[in-house]
């Protein structure tokens, strides 16, 4: 007689779970790309890496924190007459959905980037990760529903994209950002496939991994597009305050005068990446007078209840001993990228000038470069580089989602010194020296178009997908 286990004992094992009763995202390669690399990485950790997009470590201070806390404590003082209660409360217990530093937020928004906005339009998030998750996990109403983003991309946006199921269209980049004329013949071959394009995802400066920039002419021909589209843009700009040259671009929502425009920020980049930290302006009215901003809070409320109350004091206290200004908040990182991307492009000059074969962005500001060479840059070279060579760097198809990239590596120089920078180069010429020997004993020239999955690459040139009809990441 069959008998069931005793209450307390095991009984038959469950077998193993196949990736193939999961989500398609967990086995996807945009979303596994980061471990990939941090694999390598941690198989080499004497390798000189030109891979993590970190920002500068040399001036952060363990003290700095119990500092801003502090400040930030006085702030809800002597500022918004907290009782003493009232701050542990604040502090100690679970937190408003929308986040208690909206405030400074607005405050910092008006003064570096003439961007006026209610503080309640401002939802403060866990980094700028989760307010594009949010973002477009809202936007997604049916599977008719796309978005589209300049290609390469931010792997962080594809992933999210993956998360809710939103495809994303590819738009052309060029040496100035998205082509906005393409933006217009993409939404309409997609409205015309019976799809919704629902948003376009800019990154305006610098931009992660190519390192454009877009003119001001162009941004306002964006917005332009985005009223006669109907469209929302997605600006994410990281990046925009380590400029090399010093003057500052206008964002598109301090253009914005249809409310065309979402605005993601970070503190990553400017404070420091571990508070996870970061917001999305959604000043949008929805149809019963509330805003998007309160939308979006209902799911957050849902995926992370609210962001760290003591992650928003201390970025709160960072905020106020610097006046609210990530302009002078962020003037010791701002000189060390500028020092930085000197170094990286003076010695690509050196090492790669009368080598036809071998091209590279030349950025303005920002922490990244993209180099094309003529071999395929993927996880194995990566693998030989590391252990051969002593350098790491990043493919560029993750920023493609696979689809094109394969003959690009991005190089990024935020935490380097120009030393190290230095010797860095040295060891990534010597690689692709011996890629293109490899190339030459087989008899390939190594620099004509190579046909990839579909799409074109080329080299020069960072713009590498040509059939941009099967850019759907």
């Amino acid at each position: 007689m069959d008998t069931e286990p005793p209450l307390g004992r095991p009984g038959t094992a469950m077998p193993p779970l196949d990736r193939t009763d999961l989500h398609p995202s967990v086995d996807d390669p945009v979303l596994t790309s980061m471990t990939t690399l941090n694999d390598i990485a941690g198989r080499f950790p004497d390798a000189l890496s030109f891979a993590a997009g970190r920002p500068y470590e040399a001036f952060y201070d363990a003290e700095s924190l119990p500092r801003w806390l502090r400040r930030f404590q006085r702030h809800l003082e002597q500022d918004q007459h907290r009782t003493p209660a009232e701050i542990n409360r604040t502090l100690f217990q679970y937190g408003r959905t929308k986040g208690f530093i909206h405030h400074l937020i607005a405050r910092q928004l008006e003064q570096d980037e003439h961007i006026t906005v209610d503080p309640e339009a401002v939802l403060v998030t866990t980094g700028c990760q989760e307010a594009m998750v949010l973002a477009l996990r809202a936007l997604r109403r049916g599977p008719q529903d796309v978005v589209l983003a300049a290609l390469p991309a931010y792997v962080g946006f594809l992933g999210a994209a993956r998360l809710v199921d939103l495809p994303v269209h590819g738009v052309r980049e060029d040496a100035d950002g998205i082509d906005p004329d393409d933006l217009v013949t993409r939404v309409r071959l997609l409205r015309a496939r019976g799809l919704r394009p629902r948003a376009c995802y800019i990154v305006p400066d610098f931009a992660n991994p190519s390192g454009a920039t877009l003119p001001e002419e162009r941004r306002r021909r964006l917005l332009e597009i985005a009223d006669r589209e109907d469209l929302l843009l997605l600006e994410d700009n990281p990046y925009a305050f380590f400029g090399a040259d010093g003057d500052r671009r206008p964002t598109l929502k301090s253009l914005d005068r249809s409310r065309r425009v979402l605005h993601f920020g970070s503190f990553a980049k400017t404070a420091f990446a571990g508070s996870r930290v970061g917001y999305v302006v959604a000043d949008q009215p929805m149809s019963d007078g509330t805003l998007l901003a309160d939308e979006l809070a209902k799911l957050k409320s849902m995926l992370t209840l609210n962001t760290s109350t003591v992650s928003q004091a201390v970025i709160g206290g960072y905020l106020l001993e610097h006046g609210c200004s990530l302009v002078r908040a962020t003037e010791r990182e701002r000189a060390v990228y500028r020092r930085n991307l000197t170094a990286v492009l003076d010695g690509l000059e050196q090492r790669f000038g009368d080598d036809p074969t071998v091209t590279w962005t030349t950025p303005r500001g920002g922490m990244f470069t993209v180099l094309t060479v003529p071999f395929t840059a993927d996880e194995e070279t990566l693998e030989h580089s590391a252990r051969a060579f002593g350098v790491l760097w990043t493919p560029m198809h993750h920023f493609y989602g696979g689809r094109g990239g394969h003959q690009q590596l991005r190089l990024s120089f935020s935490v380097l010194d120009p030393d190290r920078i230095a010797t860095g180069l040295d060891r990534l010429a010597a690689l692709v020296a011996e890629r293109k020997e490899k190339l030459r004993a087989q008899g390939g020239a190594g620099s004509t178009p190579v046909r990839v999955r579909g799409a074109l690459t080329r080299t020069p040139g960072i713009g590498a997908l040509e059939e941009t009809a099967r850019m759907t990441a």
